[in-house]
């Protein structure tokens, strides 16, 4: 049967409780962000449910009465789907969903199928489809219980063992499936190491990791910064996948760009487990550029999670400059670089801002930069081509024996022309 194509997008509401630890401010915050990731999905927000309570009902996660509430709010408002602002366990979800009589999802299984859509690479889907299988797994059991034992199958048929139910049967799919993905990723994970090492030796250790929260404007600085075509778009998780391009134009040293998948408030942990290869850029790198959304009024909240998912992936020692991004759309320029000093404040849309932040990262790496004067000899002219690409040349003059060139470079580049050229060359620090 043809799919319609112009079929309407699912009718949502976007619910939570509030509990009395978490503040009016943070819980309005984390509610904008599920309309967004409901945008992501496509969804249409018609409306929002909440509640003020002690904590979660154990068996549908809100209260009676406002269980019957939100049937109602279903039946008028002709609601698809419930989405839930929090993590709820596979019995709550299911009992809910079962009292106002439509699809429950919870945050952890938005954000799962908005992964699922946006993975592009063979690494990136396998990632997403193991977070799904485990996802999973625990809502077979509730929904095996339910079933109670009429599921009980018969000994020895369809390639059960005996009595093994239809639920047991797949899980145990699952966690066969599972264990065949995750022999696939470390042999995929295996090869990106190798050549992740061949790339360090070939082009050095000058690395950046763009990191932050998801639509902080990442993909766009990385356009602007790399002169690149990466995908740029107002949603969370636009992309997922890891871009690497070098820094537009190019510097001495060559500096490599990545992009790296958003950070979001209460990212479920096996998520971060999953993508960590992609946040594995971030331990890659020499310095970390992090994004934040300056006109966002919850930027603060931006930079706590950011931090906090860094520090569980063991990055949070990373060198770190911090960039208020999108000042054009709001935000305090001043309060901001009282408050953060040595942040940059600027717009990805704008060409100077964009120059300026260039300039910072390049003055980060040729910090350790060191200068010395060379002697080429006209017999050794093929080494010219060698020391234009790994050194700035600053200074060039000649005599009837060869050239004298002052550099500027890595010391380990350094000493390797001066190795070659099998003479002892002043070396001095830069500055």
């Amino acid at each position: 049967m043809m799919q319609d194509i112009d079929r309407k997008p699912k009718r949502a509401i976007v619910a939570a409780v509030q509990r009395p630890s978490v503040s009016d401010l943070e819980f309005e915050a984390s509610l904008t962000e599920l309309r967004q990731l409901a945008k992501t999905l496509g969804f249409e927000v018609i409306g929002r449910f909440t509640q003020k309570r002690a904590g979660f009902d154990a068996a549908a996660y809100f209260g009676t009465g406002k269980r019957e509430e939100l049937r109602l709010m279903r039946e008028q408002e002709a609601v698809d789907v419930i989405l839930i602002d929090h993590e709820i366990s596979p019995s709550q979800q299911f009992n809910l969903a079962k009292e106002v009589g439509c699809e429950v999802m919870d945050r952890t299984m938005v954000i799962l199928e908005i992964f699922h859509r946006h993975a592009a690479s063979r690494y990136a889907r396998a990632q997403v489809e193991i977070a799904r299988l485990g996802y999973m797994a625990p809502r077979l059991r509730e929904a095996a219980k339910e079933a109670g034992p009429k599921d009980r199958g018969r000994s020895g048929t369809g390639g059960r063992s005996g009595g093994e139910s239809h639920g047991e049967l797949d899980r145990r799919k699952i966690r066969d499936r599972i264990a065949e993905l995750q022999e696939e990723l470390d042999g995929m994970a295996l090869e990106q190491k190798t050549q992740r090492a061949r790339r360090r030796e070939r082009e050095g250790l000058a690395r950046v990791a763009l990191v932050g929260y998801t639509n902080a404007g990442k993909s766009t600085l990385m356009r602007a910064l790399t002169a690149s075509e990466a995908l740029v778009a107002d949603k969370l998780f636009a992309t997922l996948d890891t871009t690497v391009r070098a820094l537009h134009p190019e510097t001495v040293p060559r500096v490599l760009v990545s992009d790296t998948v958003g950070f979001i408030k209460n990212l479920p942990h096996g998520l971060v487990a999953s993508f960590k290869s992609t946040l594995d850029e971030a331990l890659e790198a020499s310095l970390l550029v992090h994004v934040v959304d300056a006109s966002d009024a919850g930027f603060e909240r931006q930079l706590a999670v950011t931090g906090e998912v860094l520090a569980e992936i063991g990055a949070e020692d990373v060198p770190r400059l911090v960039v208020f991004n999108k000042i054009d759309r709001g935000g305090d320029e001043a309060a901001l670089r009282a408050k953060h000093p040595g942040c940059v404040v600027m717009s990805a849309k704008r060409e100077g801002d964009v120059a300026g932040l260039r300039e910072a990262i390049v003055a980060f790496f040729q910090r350790g930069l060191v200068e010395a004067e060379l002697f080429l000899p006209w017999s050794a002219q093929k080494l010219r081509g060698q020391i234009f690409a790994t050194c700035t040349v600053l200074e060039e003059r000649a005599d009837g024996e060869g050239a004298f060139l002052r550099v500027r470079g890595e010391p380990e580049a350094v000493a390797r022309l001066r190795e070659q050229l099998g003479e002892t060359a002043m070396i001095r620090p830069r500055g």
